[in-house]
Protein backbone atom coordinates (compact mmCIF):
# COMPACT_ATOMS: atom_id res chain seq x y z
CA UNK A 1 0.00 0.00 0.00
CA UNK A 2 2.57 2.32 0.83
CA UNK A 3 4.92 1.26 -2.36
CA UNK A 4 1.35 2.56 -4.43
CA UNK A 5 0.86 5.92 -2.54
CA UNK A 6 4.37 6.64 -3.46
CA UNK A 7 4.03 5.70 -7.12
CA UNK A 8 0.88 7.61 -7.25
CA UNK A 9 2.36 10.58 -5.40
CA UNK A 10 5.67 10.38 -7.66
CA UNK A 11 3.54 10.28 -10.84
CA UNK A 12 1.38 13.24 -9.57
CA UNK A 13 4.57 15.56 -9.13
CA UNK A 14 6.25 14.50 -12.52
CA UNK A 15 2.62 14.66 -14.15
CA UNK A 16 2.57 18.42 -12.87
CA UNK A 17 5.87 19.52 -13.26
CA UNK A 18 5.79 17.78 -17.59
CA UNK A 19 2.74 20.21 -17.88
CA UNK A 20 4.09 23.17 -16.51
CA UNK A 21 7.21 22.73 -18.72
CA UNK A 22 5.17 22.79 -21.47
CA UNK A 23 2.65 25.83 -20.58
CA UNK A 24 6.15 27.62 -19.70
CA UNK A 25 7.49 26.95 -23.29
CA UNK A 26 4.77 27.19 -25.50
CA UNK A 27 4.12 30.70 -23.96
CA UNK A 28 7.35 31.57 -24.57
CA UNK A 29 7.79 30.39 -28.41
CA UNK A 30 4.51 31.85 -28.98
CA UNK A 31 5.16 35.42 -26.73
CA UNK A 32 8.07 36.86 -29.28
CA UNK A 33 10.53 36.85 -25.69
CA UNK A 34 12.59 34.68 -26.14
CA UNK A 35 12.16 31.44 -28.00
CA UNK A 36 12.77 30.14 -31.48
CA UNK A 37 14.64 32.73 -34.00
CA UNK A 38 15.62 33.32 -37.74
CA UNK A 39 17.52 36.00 -39.22
CA UNK A 40 19.33 37.21 -42.16
CA UNK A 41 23.11 39.31 -41.71
CA UNK A 42 25.12 41.03 -44.47
CA UNK A 43 28.86 40.95 -43.04
CA UNK A 44 31.57 42.86 -44.35
CA UNK A 45 34.51 40.34 -43.56
CA UNK A 46 37.69 41.74 -43.26
CA UNK A 47 40.99 39.05 -43.77
CA UNK A 48 44.14 40.45 -42.74
CA UNK A 49 47.44 38.20 -43.99
CA UNK A 50 50.29 38.29 -40.94
CA UNK A 51 49.37 42.45 -41.32
CA UNK A 52 51.02 42.78 -44.16
CA UNK A 53 47.58 42.57 -47.05
CA UNK A 54 44.08 43.23 -46.11
CA UNK A 55 41.25 41.98 -48.38
CA UNK A 56 37.33 43.05 -47.47
CA UNK A 57 34.78 40.72 -48.61
CA UNK A 58 30.87 40.73 -48.03
CA UNK A 59 29.24 37.36 -46.83
CA UNK A 60 25.25 36.63 -46.82
CA UNK A 61 24.44 34.50 -44.01
CA UNK A 62 21.29 32.88 -42.30
CA UNK A 63 21.24 31.77 -38.73
CA UNK A 64 18.60 30.02 -36.13
CA UNK A 65 18.46 29.74 -32.70
CA UNK A 66 16.28 29.36 -29.64
CA UNK A 67 16.47 31.69 -26.32
CA UNK A 68 17.30 28.67 -23.55
CA UNK A 69 16.98 31.84 -21.01
CA UNK A 70 15.92 35.55 -21.05
CA UNK A 71 19.89 36.00 -20.66
CA UNK A 72 21.25 32.98 -23.26
CA UNK A 73 21.14 31.33 -26.61
CA UNK A 74 22.43 28.90 -28.48
CA UNK A 75 22.73 29.70 -32.65
CA UNK A 76 23.44 27.93 -35.80
CA UNK A 77 24.54 30.18 -38.48
CA UNK A 78 26.12 29.46 -41.82
CA UNK A 79 26.81 32.09 -45.10
CA UNK A 80 28.73 32.26 -48.08
CA UNK A 81 30.62 34.86 -49.56
CA UNK A 82 29.01 37.64 -52.04
CA UNK A 83 31.86 39.82 -52.52
CA UNK A 84 35.12 39.26 -53.46
CA UNK A 85 38.47 41.20 -53.38
CA UNK A 86 40.87 41.31 -55.87
CA UNK A 87 44.71 42.28 -53.72
CA UNK A 88 48.10 42.77 -56.26
CA UNK A 89 46.27 40.66 -58.97
CA UNK A 90 44.93 37.70 -56.41
CA UNK A 91 41.53 37.11 -56.39
CA UNK A 92 40.66 36.83 -52.74
CA UNK A 93 36.94 35.55 -51.18
CA UNK A 94 35.78 33.83 -48.38
CA UNK A 95 33.78 30.52 -49.58
CA UNK A 96 31.46 30.21 -47.31
CA UNK A 97 31.18 29.43 -43.57
CA UNK A 98 29.28 27.65 -40.72
CA UNK A 99 29.45 27.54 -36.72
CA UNK A 100 27.39 27.11 -33.62
CA UNK A 101 27.67 29.83 -30.94
CA UNK A 102 26.67 30.39 -27.44
CA UNK A 103 24.81 33.98 -26.50
CA UNK A 104 24.67 36.16 -23.59
CA UNK A 105 22.06 38.63 -23.10
CA UNK A 106 22.02 42.04 -21.27
CA UNK A 107 18.24 42.29 -20.52
CA UNK A 108 16.61 45.39 -19.82
CA UNK A 109 13.53 47.40 -20.62
CA UNK A 110 14.72 49.41 -23.33
CA UNK A 111 14.26 48.17 -27.41
CA UNK A 112 18.30 47.88 -27.32
CA UNK A 113 19.70 44.41 -25.99
CA UNK A 114 23.70 44.13 -25.92
CA UNK A 115 24.96 40.87 -25.64
CA UNK A 116 28.18 38.72 -26.45
CA UNK A 117 28.93 35.60 -28.76
CA UNK A 118 31.26 32.92 -28.68
CA UNK A 119 31.43 29.73 -30.46
CA UNK A 120 33.68 27.92 -32.96
CA UNK A 121 33.35 28.57 -36.89
CA UNK A 122 34.54 26.47 -40.00
CA UNK A 123 36.02 28.77 -43.07
CA UNK A 124 36.57 27.95 -46.50
CA UNK A 125 38.27 30.63 -47.97
CA UNK A 126 40.35 30.97 -51.53
CA UNK A 127 42.95 33.50 -52.55
CA UNK A 128 43.81 32.89 -55.76
CA UNK A 129 44.60 28.92 -56.53
CA UNK A 130 45.54 28.82 -53.16
CA UNK A 131 41.95 27.44 -51.02
CA UNK A 132 42.39 26.83 -47.25
CA UNK A 133 39.53 25.32 -44.74
CA UNK A 134 39.98 25.44 -40.68
CA UNK A 135 37.82 26.12 -37.76
CA UNK A 136 38.69 28.42 -34.50
CA UNK A 137 36.97 29.88 -31.57
CA UNK A 138 35.22 32.43 -32.67
CA UNK A 139 33.98 35.77 -30.18
CA UNK A 140 32.24 39.18 -30.32
CA UNK A 141 29.87 41.39 -29.06
CA UNK A 142 26.61 43.34 -30.77
CA UNK A 143 23.35 44.88 -30.30
CA UNK A 144 19.64 43.94 -30.91
CA UNK A 145 17.37 46.51 -31.68
CA UNK A 146 13.50 45.99 -31.70
CA UNK A 147 11.46 47.10 -34.49
CA UNK A 148 8.22 45.66 -33.42
CA UNK A 149 7.05 42.69 -31.17
CA UNK A 150 8.71 40.18 -33.27
CA UNK A 151 10.99 41.96 -35.71
CA UNK A 152 14.33 43.24 -34.89
CA UNK A 153 17.64 44.79 -35.90
CA UNK A 154 21.34 43.85 -34.94
CA UNK A 155 24.68 45.28 -35.52
CA UNK A 156 27.61 43.39 -34.51
CA UNK A 157 31.44 42.82 -34.50
CA UNK A 158 32.76 38.98 -34.38
CA UNK A 159 35.76 37.45 -34.78
CA UNK A 160 35.55 34.77 -36.59
CA UNK A 161 38.68 33.28 -37.22
CA UNK A 162 42.27 34.05 -35.65
CA UNK A 163 45.26 31.81 -36.72
CA UNK A 164 48.92 32.56 -36.90
CA UNK A 165 49.54 34.68 -39.98
CA UNK A 166 45.26 34.75 -40.79
CA UNK A 167 42.89 37.09 -39.18
CA UNK A 168 39.12 37.21 -40.20
CA UNK A 169 36.89 40.07 -38.28
CA UNK A 170 33.43 41.13 -39.33
CA UNK A 171 31.03 44.07 -39.10
CA UNK A 172 27.27 42.82 -39.46
CA UNK A 173 24.20 44.16 -39.87
CA UNK A 174 20.86 42.02 -40.06
CA UNK A 175 17.06 41.43 -39.13
CA UNK A 176 15.96 38.99 -37.27
CA UNK A 177 12.44 37.07 -36.82
CA UNK A 178 10.88 35.63 -33.03
CA UNK A 179 8.68 33.27 -33.23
Amino acid sequence: MKTTRKVLVASTAFAGLALAGLASAQDMYKSGVGGLYAGLNYTFMETDFDGLVEADTGTLSGKVGVMATDYFGVEARAGFGVDDDRIAGVDVKIDNFFGGYGTVNVVNESPVTPYAVFGFTRIEAEAGSVEDDDSDFSYGAGLNVKFAKNLSGNLEYMRYYDDDDITVDGIGLGVQVNF
